[in-house]
């Protein structure tokens, strides 16, 4: 089953007065790992007379530097998309045997690389609370114990390390109270444990100190997010979106040695699918905002837009062709046989000369069984009386088909 979608996203900002724009970074194109095939993409900026320098940023994020030369009254940045939204699954992948039980410790070739995605934000009190709650409710830590301590833990008292992260991630999703927070930035993980509420942003911010903290590497994800409607209802469940819908989003990442990045979406309790696209992945949320830069002192109008519509869909079990397309498709049958006939194209079939052994054209080789071993002997026999009459000398290749 294969949707192809073509999202449309369009930020601009008017002023009051013509104003200097200091260079802009744009974060709108998908990164390089987005499992998400992106079929097109294209970038519009307003002003048109600016220059734009595509560059990657330290964790190959890909950033479109804009420098612009006159004074201006707007801004505006348009991105067109087209993605392929086959169905993923979010577990498809392999962890080393050494990751497979959760705690465990990464390979200290990796410390270095993996530094800036192990800094912890300050132990403050709400968020040693809540850390304390999740070693005794998800891993069973009924004292405290040290990191070598949990590290030497027996693999009978581990649990595996899918499992710890879906509990994680899904008390995160029970706990946090989701909510459309306008106000610019991040909140700290102890701002939302005091309010137990926060965007999305808030949320994944929030899980990748957690993750942190636990010893693992994590890293804050911006990204887009298309959600379908479903072709049925769900009979056992929530069935997602009512209508096709596509905002940006935020979302979190852990490294898992064999696996590398696996997305965690605490504002769902999800693992990521093919309708999350990242766009920058950072150990910070401060460089993954979608477009940063200077102005000058002005009023500003600002207007957001985001659209996603269905462009392509094949038939599929829950989605079959309609009466209406099977008429069509029975219109170009008929049409197509009326130029066949019309132009004297004939079907025939043929067929390629079998040999059947004179002694045992009964044997099961000769009916249904491929081979045998005396099937294998008489063809080599035959080749080579063949090779003897029509190609003395001739190199003899054995096939199979």
């Amino acid at each position: 089953m294969s949707i192809h979608v073509a999202l449309h996203h369009k930020t601009h900002y008017k002023y009051d007065r013509l104003v200097n724009l200091g260079p802009q970074v744009v974060r709108l194109r998908p990164a390089p790992h987005t499992r998400t095939r992106i079929l097109s993409y294209s970038l519009k900026i307003k002003p048109e007379k600016h220059f734009i320098n595509w560059q990657q940023d330290p964790q190959s994020n890909y950033a479109a530097r804009l420098s612009f030369e006159h004074p201006t009254r707007e801004f505006c940045v348009e991105v067109d998309l087209v993605a392929e939204m086959s169905v993923l699954n979010p577990f498809d992948y392999f962890l080393e045997p050494s990751a497979q039980k959760f705690p465990f410790a990464y390979d200290p070739t990796l410390d270095h690389e993996l530094a800036p995605f192990q800094r912890k934000c300050w132990l403050t009190n709400s968020f040693t609370k809540y850390l304390t709650d999740l070693r005794r409710d998800l891993i069973g830590e009924t004292k405290r114990r040290t990191k070598k301590e949990r590290l030497e833990m027996p693999d009978s008292e581990k649990q595996p390390t899918n499992d710890f992260l879906v509990a994680i991630n899904q008390r995160l999703w029970k706990d946090i109270k989701y909510t459309i927070r306008l106000e610019p930035g991040v909140q700290t993980a102890e701002e939302t444990l005091t309010k137990m509420s926060g965007s999305c942003r808030d949320s994944a911010w929030l899980l990748v100190q957690l993750l942190r903290h636990f010893g693992l590497a994590a890293r804050f994800v911006s990204g887009y997010l298309i959600q379908l409607k479903a072709d049925v209802k769900s009979l056992d469940g929530p069935s997602g979106a009512e209508k096709d819908f596509t905002d940006l989003h935020a979302w979190t990442e852990v490294y898992l040695p064999g696996a590398g990045w696996i997305g965690l979406d605490p504002t769902s309790g999800l693992l990521a699918g093919e309708g999350h696209i990242p766009l920058a992945c950072t150990p910070d949320p401060s460089s993954a905002a979608p477009i940063s830069g200077g102005v000058d002192e002005c009023e500003t109008e600002f207007a957001f837009d985001m659209t996603v519509k269905r462009v392509y869909e094949s038939p599929r079990v829950t989605k079959p062709y309609t009466d209406n397309q099977w008429t069509d498709i029975e219109k170009l049958g008929h049409a197509i046989d009326v130029d066949l006939k019309k132009n004297d194209v004939r079907l025939t079939m043929g067929g390629e000369p079998t040999f059947v052994s004179v002694e045992d054209p009964d044997g099961a080789e000769w009916n249904f069984t491929a081979m045998s071993h005396k099937k294998r002997i008489l063809s080599g026999e035959l080749i080579k009386r063949l090779r003897n009459k029509f190609a003395p000398g001739a190199l003899l290749h054995y096939g199979q088909g």
